[in-house]
């Protein structure tokens, strides 16, 4: 496919060198980033216990860090990254990465949970500002034929966090403590501020003559539709991962839920590998396949969900399906909108943690109505016209590449 991306998503001369090779030590840095920014809200949810008791509020109380967390991004993401789009990359990329130390240190130190819970939601204020920034900054260090893969490094950093980095600080926070533990990730944030100031080059925001409205960039073409699968496929995903624990029941599992998961994550590793050498080449065809893949998974878990063998099983698929799709759609996005790419972010940003929240509203409801059963047969009819919206945007949002030799 040749090039169809603006200027401002174009390589740039303040950029590394744009041979064949990726400026890996800027990508990673940005990789930390989004480890931190995981990190940051992932990990009270295995602190929970020792912050509730510590804060003198109940845990279903002290869960509620999690929901003003993703408060904070849903309410602001849009409108500060529309409000920036002519601000200077580098120092706003910096700033909401420094937002991070300071709101790790004040969870740290606070004794009232109160400044806890504002503590929270600012820090889902600094992640809204960081999503919308990272895919765009991984694509412009890199040539067009490399974006998709910069892409993938830079996001490499979200299964890491989940999968190494909440086990890893659950264990601090009963070795030194839950406050400790956010201190640490504080030190840990401002070494990441030195290496990318360090590392980093700067990109100029859009002029101002150049800017679309919010409403411009989400009717530019293929938008709406990569906000549709957004949507719909993480719905899907959030509806059964946040009850796979009374999921897993029927099949006699529930006493080794941490293997079953521990299955998932490691497809999901093998899936952000893949994606992370093909999205390039071969992006449409991987959103296809995932979608196609998850279906399945639904139709596995509904006909013999309570088979121990079909659970691992669908469970490695599944891995497989969700692994790489962050990144398929975070490029597919960033692509599709071009020099609107960063308010684009912002909105799939704003769309996926409306769909978390959806998650565990709908999950909920369907477990105290119909019960587990229903929860695959809730996949398949979420993501049947996913898949649909994958293949119709074959002009726009997800087009084929050309690939050449």
């Amino acid at each position: 496919m040749t090039s169809s991306l603006p200027s401002d998503l174009s390589p740039s001369a303040s950029a590394p060198a744009r041979g064949a090779r990726l400026p890996l030590a800027e990508l990673l840095s940005l990789s930390m980033a989004a480890f931190i920014t995981v990190l940051t809200e992932a990990l009270p949810a295995g602190l929970l216990p020792r912050m509730s008791a510590d804060l003198g509020v109940s845990e279903a109380m002290a869960g509620q860090v999690v929901t003003l967390y993703a408060l904070g991004t849903l309410l602001t993401a849009i409108p500060l990254t529309a409000a920036t789009q002519g601000w200077r990359r580098k120092p706003l990329l910096l700033g909401a990465i420094a937002g991070f130390a300071v709101v790790n240190t004040l969870t740290a130190v606070s004794t009232h949970f109160v400044l806890t819970l504002g503590a929270r939601f600012l820090a889902g204020v600094f992640a809204g500002v960081l999503w919308a920034l990272v895919a765009g900054y991984a694509a412009r260090l890199v040539p067009e034929h490399l974006q998709g893969r910069s892409m993938a490094i830079a996001m490499v950093g979200i299964p890491l966090a989940l999968s190494l980095g909440v086990p890893a600080g659950t264990f601090l926070g009963a070795a030194v403590g839950w406050r400790s533990t956010f201190g640490l990730m504080s030190l840990l944030t401002l070494a990441l501020v030195g290496w990318v100031v360090a590392r980093l080059p700067d990109f100029p925001g859009q002029a101002e003559d150049s800017r679309l409205s919010l409403a411009g960039v989400f009717t530019l073409p293929g938008i709406r539709s990569v906000l549709f699968a957004t949507l719909a496929f993480v719905l899907a995903h959030n509806v059964l991962y946040t009850y796979v624990a009374p999921f897993v029941v029927p099949s006699g599992l529930a006493a080794r839920i941490d293997v079953v998961l521990l299955v998932f994550g490691v497809s999901a590793l093998v899936s952000i590998w893949l994606v992370g050498v093909m999205i390039d080449r071969w992006l449409r065809e991987l959103m296809l396949g995932s979608t196609a893949m998850f279906v399945g998974v639904g139709l596995l878990f509904g006909l013999w969900g309570d088979v121990p063998a079909v659970v691992y099983g669908g469970m490695a698929l599944w891995g497989l399906a969700f692994g790489g799709v962050a990144t398929l759609l975070q490029t597919a996005s960033a692509k599709t909108a071009g020099e609107a790419a960063d308010v684009a972010q912002s909105m799939l940003v704003t769309v996926w943690n409306i769909a978390i929240a959806g998650g565990g509203v709908l999950g909920g409801v369907l477990l105290e109505t119909a019960g587990v059963s229903a929860f695959p047969w809730t996949l398949v009819l979420l993501l049947v016209p996913t898949l649909w919206v994958v293949w119709r945007a074959k002009r726009h949002g997800f087009p084929p590449v050309t690939r050449r030799g």
